[in-house]
This record gives structure tokens, C-alpha cells and sequence, in this order.
């Protein structure tokens, strides 16, 4: 806190640009608007917060514009979603087939690579959630089997062995085409994919994705230019270690300027070492080394040990074994659900995985009277930069920084 202040930046926010960068995502940003509404509101029910929402353009982007009364304060916020759900779009364009190969070389990558034993020791709860579509895509292909087998003893003897074999397949297929049709009840197909991304390239961005986070750079430079307090950029899943390496390529480019607007990066339920563990990560360690020796910015990573599907209080740095001499960030905080969400609402979400793992974008019940809590439109939108809200927080306890990666080189 005290180095922020002594780069000359104020620890008050007036005004304030936000880019989020989603997950794995394959639909429009409208998503991202229509949840911050709905849970600002949520929010500002329980503590006090006077939060509204309208339309903005930025140059072709999708976002929207924020007023709100937090803290006794009146702010605006920006929000520009950084999108690139065409890309996870053409990465789930393939058919049943495509899928179960995808799985074959995904398991064969991450066994190989030795990464997944490593994930393993680090946190369960992520890498059974890896497993997870595997053994879903697995089931339905045995019942696809056992069906195909049935049709064709029932068959074989009224239409011939040929004919039965033939219905046989044909019922396999349907059910198989059935599984899939519904999956958006057991995400094992949209799950597979987005394992399958990361292993595809053996943890290397895609070149497609490489223009994009350029591009996506270069957004957040133009932004530093600008009359603003604070740049806050927020990674959700997949989207945190997208964060790592803009910023890494903003920063490479030169600090922001002194009298500038604060530069900020909230990571929230982050899976990096799925990426960083992997052989061909070589950018992605690289930039993680980068970021967290930077005075640029400050980074504060949130999240918690009831998201079954992030790598909950592993400092992304250290457990990826680049914590260079001096590592500054991430700070590791903790949103610990089970406070701030009240008993209720915990019971119900508790079991609900995907969705728990997007409750750091919504409204925490539990909250109202404890303002130094996590509270997603308190950072967005609220009156502080993220140093000044977080600074002189120390990690929270149970934090993770033992380097498991079997790859560290970059």
C-alpha cells in the first residue's frame, strides 16, 4: 500500500474502467450484463448499495456503464467485457466422435506430462472435476454399447446377424446423440472441451488466442491513457491466467504513467495450474514470474475452499515453481462461503458445482454490517482501488505456495 502511494496514485476512485475477461464460455457477453444486474441488485438489498446499470459502447466492445452510491461515494465504472467465446465456439464445433478423441488425447496429456498426479497433490477437488467428464462421456458410451449389444440379439434372429448388427449400431448412436443434446444437464461434452483446449496445444495458447490477448492488451494501454482512477482487470477461471499473460504484455511495454489511473488485477476462482503445469506453458510461467515482481500493479487473488472446481488458496505463482526472489503477488484471499453466505443459501448451492464456481461474480447474503468482506461490487464499483481496499491484508490462512509443477521451464 505504502509503494502505491508512493508512485503517486490516489487510493479514492471516482471513476473506473473494468475488464473482464470470462472462463471457458461459449455465449454471448450479454450473460456477464444480465448477471451483474441481477446480482447487483441481490447485493445491494442486503448492504445498502445503490447500484444502476445503462448501456455503453466502446468501440465495437460489449459492456455496460455502472453508477452507484457505495460507502457514502458516488462512482462510475466502465465494464467491457474482453470477449472470446467465438474461439471457445470453434473449439466445441466438433461431433460425438471428435469429443471421445478429444477426451483419448486429453487423459493421454495430462497423464504423460505427469501433471495430473501433481494437480492431484495440490487440490482434489479441480482435478476430480477434470475426471469428471470422463467418466460421464465413459458411462454413456458403455450404455451405448450394452444398448447396441441388446438390439442386436433381439434383432439378429428376425432381420439376420448383419441387419441386427446394423440396428445395434444405429441404437448406439441415438443414444449417444440423445447424451449429447442433453448435456446441458451434465456438462460432461462442454466440460471435456474446455480441458481439451488446454491440452490440445500442451498448455501453449492457440495462435488465434494469442491475437486476441494482444488485442486484449492493447485495450487495457489505451485505457492507462485515459482519465480514470483505477483499470481493473478481472480474470474469472480460465479467464485468470487470459489476465496474467495481457497484463504481463501491457506491463512489458513500459509502467503506466505515474499520474495515472491505478492499474489493478482481481483473479477469482482461477485454474492455473492446469494450464502451467504442462509442458509446452512456457508463456504462461513466464508470465506469471513477470507479474509477480511487478510495482505495476496489484494483484489479489480470490478464492475459496468450497469452489470445487478452482485451485482454492494455491498461490498460481508458487505451486507453478517460477516465485522468482522477491515475489510481491498475488495477495491469496479467501471469499469463504460458508461466512459469507448465510446457512441457507450455502445448503442450497453447496451441491451445485458449476454454479458455485460463478458465486464470486454475485451477491454474498451473509454480508450486511461487515463491509471489509469480499464483495464483488464493492471492488467493481465501489469507492477504493483494489490496493487500497485489500492493502495490508495478509494472505489468508491455508494458503498454498508448495511448487508441484513437474514443469517450470520457460
Amino acid at each position: 500500500m505504502l509503494l502505491w502511494m508512493e508512485q503517486g496514485r490516489q487510493d479514492r476512485v471516482r471513476r473506473r474502467r473494468v475488464f473482464y475477461i470470462p472462463g471457458f464460455d461459449p455465449f454471448h457477453p450479454r450473460r456477464y450484463r444480465e448477471l451483474y444486474r441481477a446480482e447487483a441488485a441481490a447485493q445491494a438489498a442486503v448492504s445498502g448499495h445503490d447500484i444502476r446499470l445503462e448501456p455503453a459502447e466502446f468501440g465495437g466492445g460489449y459492456g455496460w456503464r455502472v453508477t452507484a452510491v457505495i460507502e457514502g461515494a458516488c462512482t462510475t465504472a466502465e465494464v467491457e467485457v474482453l470477449v472470446w467465446s467465438d474461439i471457445v465456439r470453434a473449439q466445441m464445433g466438433g461431433g460425438i466422435a471428435a469429443t471421445y478423441g478429444q477426451m483419448l488425447r486429453t487423459a493421454w496429456v495430462y497423464a504423460a506430462s505427469r501433471a495430473l498426479w501433481q494437480l492431484f497433490r495440490l487440490r482434489k477437488g479441480p482435478v476430480i472435476a477434470a475426471l469428471y467428464p470422463v467418466a460421464m462421456l465413459l458411462a454413456q458410451a458403455l450404455l451405448a454399447l450394452g444398448l447396441a449389444v441388446l438390439a442386436w440379439a433381439v434383432l439378429a434372429a428376425a432381420l439376420g446377424s448383419l441387419a441386427g448388427a446394423l440396428a445395434g449400431l444405429c441404437a448406439g448412436v441415438a443414444l449417444l446423440r440423445w447424451f449429447k443434446r442433453r448435456d446441458g444437464r451434465v456438462y460432461a461434452y462442454y466440460l471435456m472441451h474446455d480441458y481439451a483446449f488446454a491440452a490440445r496445444w500442451r498448455g501453449a495458447n492457440p495462435p488465434q488466442l494469442e491475437a486476441r490477448l494482444g488485442a486484449f492488451a492493447q485495450r487495457v494501454r489505451q485505457a492507462l491513457a485515459e482519465d480514470l482512477d483505477e483499470v481493473l482487470v478481472v480474470g474469472h477461471s480460465s479467464g485468470a491466467h487470459l489476465g496474467v499473460s495481457v497484463l504481463a504484455d501491457v506491463l512489458r511495454q513500459g509502467p503506466p504513467p505515474r499520474a495515472g489511473p491505478a492499474l489493478s488485477f482481481l483473479s477469482l476462482g482461477q485454474v492455473v495450474p492446469m494450464m502451467s503445469f504442462l509442458p509446452e506453458a512456457r508463456r504462461l510461467r513466464r508470465d506469471l514470474a513477470f507479474l509477480s515482481v511487478s510495482e505495476g500493479l496489484i494483484w489479489v487473488d480470490v478464492t475459496a475452499p468450497g469452489d470445487g472446481c478452482a485451485f482454492a488458496l494455491c498461490d498460481p505463482v508458487a505451486v507453478s515453481g517460477v516465485a522468482p526472489p522477491g515475489q510481491r503477488w498475488p495477495l491469496v484471499l479467501s471469499a469463504a462461503f460458508r461466512q459469507t453466505l448465510s446457512p441457507a443459501r450455502w445448503r442450497a448451492l453447496r451441491w451445485r458445482f458449476f454454479r458455485l464456481h460463478f458465486q464470486y461474480l454475485c451477491a454474498f447474503d451473509a454480508l450486511e454490517g461487515r463491509p471489509g468482506e469480499y464483495d464483488y461490487f464493492r471492488v467493481t464499483a465501489g469507492p477504493l482501488t483494489l490496493g487500497a481496499r485489500f492493502g495490508g491484508r495478509a494472505p489468508s490462512p491455508g494458503r498454498i505456495a508448495r511448487p508441484l509443477s513437474p514443469q517450470r521451464g520457460w
